[in-house]
């Protein structure tokens, strides 16, 4: 056993006991963190404005604070970007998080020195967690490489930004940062499909053990290793053992990515944001993420019923009910306040909290009435392939109104690593599935409102070019699963799909 595996275990332990402590005292690490946030925001000048020094507790602070999204900060946040100091939280950020938005554009998020460590540690803990619970150190002995952005920072208002991924390499610590993959240098090309092949060439003869990233991203590192070695991922690295991965449901990719490795390895999963590392796989045998309740960040929900409401009503974490679906709205020591994150969550035990994410709350189709989610279509293609023993690369899905004597319907835009033979008989089989699922998207089936879904093959790479020509391949990007119009439909029509 080689030092740093040595040194792991007892490490390992430590941070797993104090977890597990801490899921018991949730609720009031919750209370505590309220309070902590409100004596801090009395002092900026968001809470002289919202009149936070004259709130004591949540059902005060509901009163003072009104959710928002980030067109609602956006002109706090351009008062930073102008060099304001103590505008949301104390003194000036430590850096701004770079995210495009489905509908605000280039976001800048800030982080602050509070606020960083959610984001290291979180992830530390991840790992440390499965060490404790696995027993396998040995990967930390081996190469490890995340696949992030470049952590080359510009300055927006004298502050450093740049994307989340690239501002986190920073800090990963100096007993790992000979370990990583790939190189600075390497990772500091923007264009994605040449940092690529850079970063192939830099570990196809590495000693790699753990691989982290947003799964299709992490599909393409692999799809390139098969072709320049001949060789299955798991042949090519037999000692890799440890996948981590976030951002997107894992799911619908899982089969193929295992499927490439060639044998099965452990997953880690985890829910970043450029907002705050919110939860994350504590456990090798149970459902969910551990939510992070000591990390700087006071939880709130609300029901999907009322998003979108003028006032919707706002729940707590000892309010939540298993099972249901809520908006997450978080307030940070990162000088976010009512931040409504855009994610649909649901818990799938209270003791301790650990949730699953079902969706975005833009991300839906709803233009018959149906209001399918993510977590439908998901499951239901998820399903579908096992049924028919395929695997998919990439989907979306979007409406289909007619203009003619043709009922409109659902189009599902599919990327299949090998289609299944019968094409006809897997749309039927999907939208059996979803119908099971949603018992509004039943109902306008038949009633003869919709007809059954259509499925539009998308030609192997199609999904890249998508993504390339809008700007945006690699990275954090990712393709949104399902929407309300026809924006991205139209332009995947266009030119990848096999009529």
């Amino acid at each position: 056993m080689k030092i740093k595996s040595f040194f792991a275990k007892p490490f390992a332990a430590y941070v797993h006991r104090t977890i597990r402590r801490e899921m018991h005292t949730a609720l009031n690490d919750q209370q505590r963190i309220l309070l902590q946030l409100i004596e801090v925001g009395r002092k900026t000048q968001f809470g002289k404005t919202t009149k936070l020094t004259d709130v004591n507790d949540y059902q005060s602070f509901k009163e003072s604070v009104c959710i928002q999204d980030y067109e609602g900060l956006r002109p706090w946040i351009d008062k930073i970007k102008a060099g304001g100091q103590n505008v949301l939280w104390k003194g000036k950020p430590l850096y701004f998080a770079k995210t495009s938005g489905t509908t605000s554009g280039i976001k800048y998020i800030p982080i602050t020195k509070e606020s960083i460590p959610n984001h290291i540690n979180t992830a530390r803990n991840a790992l440390l967690c499965y060490i404790a619970e696995s027993g396998n150190t040995r990967f930390a002995d081996g190469k490890l490489i995340f696949l992030s952005g470049s952590p080359e920072l510009e300055r927006v208002g004298d502050i450093p930004t740049g994307r989340l991924s690239g501002i986190v390499n920073h800090h990963v610590p100096s007993y790992l940062r000979a370990n990583q993959l790939p190189s600075f240098e390497t990772n500091c090309i923007e264009e994605w499909e040449v940092k690529l092949s850079k970063i192939v060439e830099e570990t196809h003869q590495e000693n790699m053990t753990l691989i982290s990233g947003i799964p299709p991203w992490m599909q393409m590192y692999f799809d390139a290793l098969i072709a320049k070695s001949g060789k299955t991922v798991g042949e090519l690295f037999p000692n890799f053992s440890v996948m981590v991965q976030g951002g997107v449901n894992f799911e619908p990719y899982r089969a193929k990515l295992m499927e490439s490795v060639g044998r099965k390895v452990d997953t880690i999963e985890l829910f970043p944001a450029s907002e705050g590392f919110f939860a994350f796989q504590d456990t090798l045998d149970q459902q969910g993420l551990l939510l992070n309740t000591n990390s700087g960040i006071y939880f709130e929900f609300i029901p999907t019923a009322e998003v979108g409401k003028a006032n919707p009503k706002r729940l707590s974490l000892a309010e939540i009910q298993i099972g249901e679906n809520y908006s997450l709205i978080i307030n940070s020591n990162a000088g976010l306040w009512g931040y409504e994150i855009g994610d649909v969550v649901r818990f799938v035990s209270v003791d301790p909290y650990r949730l699953i994410v079902v969706g975005r709350t833009k991300h839906f189709i709803s233009a018959f009435g149906e209001h399918v989610i993510g977590e439908e279509v998901e499951y239901s293609i998820q399903k579908a392939c096992k049924e028919f023993s395929v695997s998919v690369t990439e989907f979306t899905v979007a409406p289909r109104v007619s203009k003619d004597r043709e009922k409109s319907c659902h189009e599902w835009f599919i990327e299949f690593d090998q289609p299944p033979a019968d094409i006809k008989a897997f749309a039927d089989c999907l939208d059996s599935h979803l119908q099971q699922k949603n018992v509004y998207y039943k109902d306008l089936i038949t009633g003869s409102i919709l007809s059954p879904l259509q499925i539009q093959v998308v030609p192997k790479g199609g999904f890249i070019n998508y993504m390339r020509s809008i700007g945006k391949l690699g990275g954090q990007n990712k393709v949104p699963r399902l929407s309300n119009d026809r924006v991205i439909a139209d332009v995947l029509i266009s030119f990848t799909i096999i009529n």
